[in-house]
């Protein structure tokens, strides 16, 4: 266990790691969010450190014992929370990093061990001492109240900041990708009748996972939809998109967290707080919000990847899941997208293609239509709606028959038996796509 130091400026602690090795700062970066501003020191090795603030004016010092900084590297420009970085000699062989500040701020600090292509990072996140009250996303906006309530999209572009993602064969970062095709994602969806989408990140920074779907919950979404690009070893010629949904082991260590936090007042799950109720009222209730919420993802997944296939092979034939931490929102339906493998020169190069990001973002779209039009929300556009929008295609659903879909779409029977050359006796299987008639 590491030994901490205990430092105290201005009344204020600060908690560090204690360690004897000295290190040498290699290179310095600054990220800047719309609700964090992070720099990033590269160094050598494990280092000894201590962060402590001051006042009149605002500043954070950061005093590195024993280190050294490598030759050609500078302070970067403020960016953000940060107006000014100064770098300095102190006392014996230490350095001393002042931080100058246009307005108080609550720093937080850690060192990251090697990971991947990164070596040893001290990490300084600055975040607002007054946070302003987020603004939610106006739902109906545009909308007349009798034609119904658009729904809301939440679409996250992966990684972000220092974190590129997984890199191509001719230097691609997912990053850049994930922002890219986010973007048209987003056209597409404000581009849909009944449909408005938010974009989680819009710019080159990083956000913490929890924050991602966080902020899908603040803005009152009906899905959450998580853009990346899959990699895989250089001697691998995987190719493909896929689509993912949460592990029920991720949502069975999600639900602990939420029965043991209780979360507060203000933080709903399917729009109950779980903060009155006793322990096994808010585990049924969490497990009644998780268990919709989680078919629903697999329906949206499943409609998603049917019309991913329709432009080129998918990765597997079927939605896969893992523990995701962005997916483990217990009220919001969510997916994540992988792309195509960034690591495969052929989908790299389409995935930097322009036209081949807004062919592939409407398809995803289409995908998120086709299962609000079959699942619409009550009070929705969709709702309001329903029968009198036919989409290209509908997607078998558990207890569906072909009699009650030609209901749905107000078809006949026998309309949707010709459309999909089907004989009289046959049958509908769950996952089957069915074609509508149009017109």
């Amino acid at each position: 266990m590491k030994s901490l130091r205990r430092s105290v400026a201005l009344g204020v602690l600060a908690l560090v790691p204690l360690v004897s090795n000295a290190a040498e700062i290699k290179a310095l970066r600054v990220w800047a969010g719309p609700d964090s501003t992070r720099a990033v020191f590269d160094v050598s090795g494990p280092l000894d450190y201590k962060l402590f603030e001051l006042a009149n004016p605002d500043r954070i010092v950061l005093d590195i014992k024993g280190s050294t900084i490598a030759e050609g590297v500078a302070a970067p420009p403020g960016k953000g929370l940060l107006s000014n970085m100064r770098i300095g000699k102190q006392g014996k062989g230490d350095l001393r990093v002042v931080f100058d500040l246009p307005q108080g701020v609550r720093p937080k600090s850690f060192l990251l061990p090697p990971a991947d292509k990164f070596g040893h990072r001290l990490v300084v996140d600055l975040f607002p001492k007054t946070k302003a009250t987020r603004e939610v996303v106006k739902t109906i906006e545009d909308v007349q109240p009798s034609a119904g309530r658009k729904v809301v999209i939440s679409v996250d572009a992966g990684h972000g900041g220092d974190d590129p993602g997984a890199i191509g064969k001719n230097g691609t970062y997912e990053k850049n990708i994930t922002l890219a095709v986010a973007r048209e994602v987003v056209k597409a969806i404000d581009a849909q009748p009944g449909m408005k989408a938010q974009l989680v990140r819009d710019g080159d920074y990083f956000i913490p996972h929890k924050q991602r779907y966080g902020k899908a919950r603040e803005a009152k979404a009906d899905l959450f939809v998580s853009i990346h690009a899959d990699a895989c070893p250089a001697s691998c010629d995987a190719r493909g998109a896929s689509v993912w949904v949460l592990s029920a082991r991720g949502a069975t260590s999600e639900a602990a967290r939420w029965l043991a936090a209780k979360e507060n007042a203000s933080d709903l799950v399917g729009g109950v707080s779980l903060d009155d109720k006793d322990d096994t009222l808010a585990a049924v209730l969490l497990d009644l919000s998780q268990g919709a919420t989680s078919e629903a993802s697999m329906s949206v997944g499943q409609s998603v990847l049917r019309a991913l296939g329709k432009i080129g092979p998918t990765h597997r034939g079927y939605v896969e899941r893992a523990n995701f931490i962005v997916l483990r929102s217990p009220d919001v339906p969510s997916i994540l997208v992988e792309t195509g493998f960034i690591t495969n020169p052929a989908e790299e190069k389409r995935l930097n293609d322009h036209d081949e990001r807004v062919k592939l973002a409407g398809t995803i779209v289409d995908g998120i239509r086709n299962y609000f039009t079959q699942t619409p929300p009550t009070g929705t556009w969709f709702a309001a709606n329903a029968g009198k929008y036919v989409p290209a295609e509908h997607i078998v659903t558990r207890g569906e028959t072909l009699s009650g879909i030609a209901t749905q779409y107000r078809v006949s029977v026998g309309a949707l038996r010709a459309a999909n050359s089907l004989a009289t006796d046959a049958a509908v299987r769950v996952g089957d796509v069915i074609k509508l008639p149009q017109g």
